[in-house]
């Protein structure tokens, strides 16, 4: 029973760790449309 628990544990940080992962790609890419927006906008003004 011992084994098993601690392979659930390693599932459950490797899942984390995916996550974060996809969701720091995600803000990356949020950042830069919006950087990009903001320049247009101050562009044309």
């Amino acid at each position: 029973m011992g084994g098993s628990s601690i392979s659930m544990r390693n599932m459950k940080v490797r899942t984390w760790e995916r996550c974060s992962k996809q969701i720091r790609e995600q803000r990356g890419r949020l950042y830069i449309i919006w950087r990009c927006t903001v320049l247009l906008l101050c562009w044309h003004e």
